[in-house]
């Protein structure tokens, strides 16, 4: 589940339940941080469909909402809304026809990441055949204390080219400074398009910025 600065997040978790009398209901459907225990997500209902006598599949809707994450957790001591990332786990609660019920730990698990931006730009354009091309970029992620696009520092970021109708392969690496920024330089070999790729941490997601491309003369 990837979560940015904005737009508010709605996702199924689908739970299959089987008992001998049949399902009466889902009362309650949470999802936490594995590692922390937080978990700012909003259970917005259940559906259930009767598959058979013994069986039914459940559907619960869940939200998580930017604007809500930080409130969750404010005024508690060491609270830091960016620590909602990473592996979560969810928790159900069913009843059966027969009055039997179980409070289940642990049934399924996700990840939510923070979003990323990647940005690119190569220059000059057009530039000579052997000139130096400077391309540069800037990756930030979604920081959820101020709602707001902040720089990644210290993250290795792949730097690939394509010639027109070819796929993209790897030529270097850069690591973004204090600034988020990327900077490096290349000789200009041929015509073509050059992008940034970040694979993603297990917090924050996996980025490729849009192609920039470069006409060589």
């Amino acid at each position: 589940m990837i979560v940015g600065v904005k737009d508010v997040k709605r996702f199924p978790i689908t739970l299959t339940i089987k008992d001998n009398s049949g399902v009466e209901k889902v009362s309650s459907v949470s999802a936490i941080n594995r590692t922390n225990g937080y978990g700012p997500v909003g259970h917005l209902g259940t559906t259930c469909k009767k598959v058979s006598t013994t069986t039914s599949v459940c559907t619960a809707t869940m939200q998580i909402d930017p604007a809500w994450i930080d409130s969750y957790g404010r005024g508690n001591k060491g609270w830091d809304a960016n620590a909602v990332a990473g592996d979560w786990t969810v928790d159900a609660t069913v009843h059966a026809n027969d009055g039997d019920y179980w409070i289940s730990d642990s049934i399924a698990s996700f990840r939510v990441k923070r979003a990323a931006t990647l940005t690119t730009d190569a220059s000059p354009e057009p530039v000579r055949k052997g000139g130096t091309l400077s391309v540069t970029g800037k990756l930030s992620r979604a920081n959820w204390t101020d709602l707001k696009n902040h720089a990644f520092t210290k993250q290795v970021v792949k730097l690939q080219y394509r010639k027109p109708g070819g796929r993209y392969s790897t030529l270097k690496t850069a690591t973004t400074d204090s600034k988020g920024h990327l900077r490096t330089t290349v000789k200009a070999a041929a015509s073509g398009s050059w992008r940034w790729a970040f694979l993603g941490t297990n917090t924050t997601m996996k980025v490729l910025s849009t192609g920039d491309a470069v006409t060589v003369k």
